[in-house]
């Protein structure tokens, strides 16, 4: 069999904010690598979000931010920050629009604890024990924000639309209205990147051939790839979008989800 780049999303997909991820996944990909393909973590999460658990997951590499920042074997080789002027000034239309900004950087998250807590995301005091010393606020460092990408957050005071429209020149926008871990959520890319273009990235740079290149995911932000790799396989709780691009349904990843899929494609 030619061998593969599997593309594995994080949230949904390899873990859980609470559980962490389940031993079969962890099991599962040593096996890919052992049978000589390629496994690659492809999150939303900014690289300072990844924790240690999925540090000690056996991939090849991690495609962060939705595609703005890729390294391999433990090495940075590319990062798309937004520069610490835009920062502030989307911080302030943020909250002009009454919307939350949480701040996400390759080696640190910006958020303050007076409006980013348990009452707006259930998770918020779990994102900034994960995140230990680099979480910092926004207060005091607002010329200093070295980050790739924003997770606004809605309000019901907010205006999204408008704040959108003052941000397009900088940002393009995933929004999740409700579902999975990031409801009511706005994610803010650099323009031009997405998780696709991260696996595009990485293809062109190691040689991967696009037929070889496989996803798995199951959120709204995974519709990028989704669109984008040769073979999609999608969790079983996937949103109904990423549900109909999949070429392969497998089952949740706490029933197996990420065995079950690389087996039947043959890949362990």
């Amino acid at each position: 069999m030619r061998k593969k780049a599997v593309f594995f999303d994080a949230d949904g997909t390899v873990c859980d904010l609470e559980k962490g991820t389940p031993d079969s996944a962890v099991r599962a990909i040593e096996k890919l690598r052992e049978n000589g393909h390629q496994a690659w973590l492809c999150t939303g999460r900014s690289r300072a979000f990844v924790p240690d658990y999925l540090e000690k997951v056996a991939f090849t590499g991690m495609i962060t931010s939705c595609g703005a920042t890729i390294e391999k074997d433990g090495k940075r080789i590319f990062d798309r920050q937004v520069t610490p002027q835009e920062a502030r000034r989307s911080v302030e239309i943020l909250r002009k629009y009454k919307m939350i900004p949480v701040m996400e950087g390759p080696d640190y998250m910006y958020y303050d604890k007076a409006e980013y807590n348990n009452s707006i995301n259930w998770y918020a005091d779990i994102i900034t024990k994960t995140l230990g010393d680099k979480w910092k606020p926004i207060k005091g460092n607002e010329d200093s924000m070295f980050i790739n990408k924003i997770s606004a957050k809605i309000t019901p005071q907010s205006d999204p639309d408008a704040a959108c429209r003052e941000l397009s020149a900088y940002f393009d926008f995933i929004c999740h209205g409700g579902e999975g871990f990031a409801g009511d959520t706005i994610e803010m890319i650099p323009k031009g990147f997405s998780k696709a273009v991260g696996i595009a990235a990485v293809c062109r740079i190691f040689d991967i051939p696009w037929e070889d290149t496989v996803v798995f995911g199951d959120s709204n932000n995974d519709l990028a790839m989704f669109e984008y790799a040769a073979t999609k396989v999608a969790m079983g709780n996937a949103t109904p979008k990423i549900l109909k691009l999949a070429d392969y349904v497998t089952e949740d990843m706490f029933h197996y989800g990420i065995r079950n899929g690389l087996e039947h494609l043959g890949l362990i």
